[in-house]
């Protein structure tokens, strides 16, 4: 009897370590995704919902139509370990009254500034919203960070966003037709394609707005993050962070990336485009060169803790970095913990700012019979 006793003591606790080790299995594998039911819901009668993307290499990503915003990406660290290294909202109540109104969001119809919220085409002045200060931001009161935009998933990878920007909605002129494609493919990557077209002269500079964290959404400030910009120069702003219309190359100046440098490194020193932009708010005036599959080689950020790199290709000519100078550590994002200031960093691939008021930047007037197409990858790796 004694020895059927421990048997059954030995088989018991073979079993219990099982269902530990099996339970600890479980209780780690894959990211922790947001939940897709708390973004269930209805605006301007149109119905809103949260997408699931994935490779093959265990990297997720979750966009909601809302904004067409991207509300988590799961990236590897050195170590296999997947964290979500953008900021957002837990609900689509969260984006709807965060105060942050531009987490992971499509930006349009024209991403950054335009000077005084207006501008002229043949001869016409349009009017736009002046929501930034004295000036239009990311394309008015209501952007395209706030269209309910038409959804199509393509496998598990690709999701296809669309959207009609009415003519004058938003003081523009032309029924603008939007599409986006997000896909995260093979080689971990975030690709978005854009393009878009007109039934009458408009302008048009989309872009995205991810605000991101190598080290996690919620771990602090980014500023031991290591930045490099493939720039000579930037344009400079006024106190009202509108472009003075010179190009200023960045040598012997705390703009310089063109090295490898600590984001806070040089944030807090004492010149004049730090001082307009309360830090790192600027346009980078992209060098053409390298190019890599026909795209323009815009930047690297690399976390030196996790090893977390993520590079920036793009066929547009400028680029803006913004160092979360706005952040307040008021915000509570979607893991509970506090959007600390400095505590990410965005990159935007753009046409500069106030270009319709600038002759002298690259163009950003589309017309009917033409197509607008950008192309921008954030590309993830670890060292």
């Amino acid at each position: 009897m004694k020895k059927i006793d421990i048997a059954l003591l030995l088989r018991n606790t073979m079993l219990i370590a099982l269902c530990s080790f099996m339970f600890q299995c479980t209780s780690t594998k894959g990211p922790k995704l947001v939940d897709p039911k708390a973004f269930d819901g209805t605006i301007d009668g149109k119905k809103v919902a949260l997408y699931t993307l994935k490779n093959k290499n265990g990297m997720e990503m979750q966009v909601t139509n809302y904004g067409a915003k991207v509300v988590s990406l799961f990236a590897p660290d050195k170590n296999g370990v997947f964290k979500d290294v953008v900021l957002g909202y837990k609900s689509l109540k969260g984006y709807q009254e965060g105060k942050e109104i531009y987490f992971g969001s499509a930006i349009g119809r024209y991403g950054n500034r335009i000077g005084k919220g207006k501008f002229t085409l043949d001869n016409v002045e349009y009017k736009l919203a002046t929501n930034d200060g004295p000036n239009h931001l990311h394309g008015g009161l209501k952007g395209f960070n706030k269209a309910v935009w038409d959804a199509t998933q393509v496998g598990d990878s690709a999701l296809i966003l669309t959207y009609v920007s009415k003519d004058m909605e938003e003081g523009y002129p032309g029924n603008l037709t939007v599409k986006m494609t997000y896909t995260l493919t093979s080689d971990n990557a975030f690709k978005i394609e854009y393009s878009a077209t007109t039934d009458k002269k408009t302008i048009c500079n989309i872009t995205h707005h991810s605000f991101f964290n190598l080290a996690g959404e919620g771990s602090g400030p980014i500023l031991n993050h290591l930045l490099t910009i493939n720039a000579d120069a930037i344009t400079p702003v006024d106190t009202t962070l509108i472009p003075t219309g010179e190009i200023r190359p960045v040598e012997g100046t705390p703009m310089d990336f063109r090295k490898a440098t600590a984001i806070g490194e040089r944030i807090n020193q004492n010149y004049d485009q730090l001082k307009c932009g309360k830090g790192y708010d600027h346009n980078w005036v992209l060098n053409k060169a390298p190019k890599v599959n026909g795209l323009t080689f815009a930047a690297s950020v690399k976390e030196p803790v996790s090893g977390r790199v993520m590079e920036v290709y793009t066929s547009e000519p400028g680029l803006q970095f913004y160092a979360g100078n706005f952040l307040k550590g008021t915000e509570i994002g979607k893991s509970g913990k506090a959007y600390d200031y400095r505590g990410a960093f965005c990159l935007e691939t753009q046409h500069f700012p106030d270009s319709p008021n600038k002759p002298s930047f690259p163009s950003v007037v589309l017309e009917p019979g033409k197509t607008y197409s950008h192309v921008c990858i954030y590309k993830f790796k670890a060292e």
